[in-house]
């Protein structure tokens, strides 16, 4: 598992479907009001991207990956 990888939210792309949080085996996500919250990020695989490549909206990065640029 690791500390330094998991999940964001891009606030203005998610719908709040929570096929991400049904979908993580390892109790990463729970239901938030307005998108998925990160409750146990230490729990994230690295490298997994499972909850990015289901989500049909593009609304998962994550934090750990040098390819995101924050605010770009």
């Amino acid at each position: 598992m690791a500390k330094n990888w998991y999940p964001i939210f891009n606030q203005d792309l998610c719908t709040n479907c929570n096929v991400c949080v049904d979908f993580c085996p390892h109790g990463v996500l729970e239901k938030g009001d307005s998108y998925p919250k990160v409750v146990n990020p230490d729990r994230c695989v690295e490298f997994c991207l499972g909850c990015a490549k289901i989500c049909d909206f593009k609304a998962i990065t994550y934090f750990g990956d040098e390819d995101i640029v924050l605010g770009g």
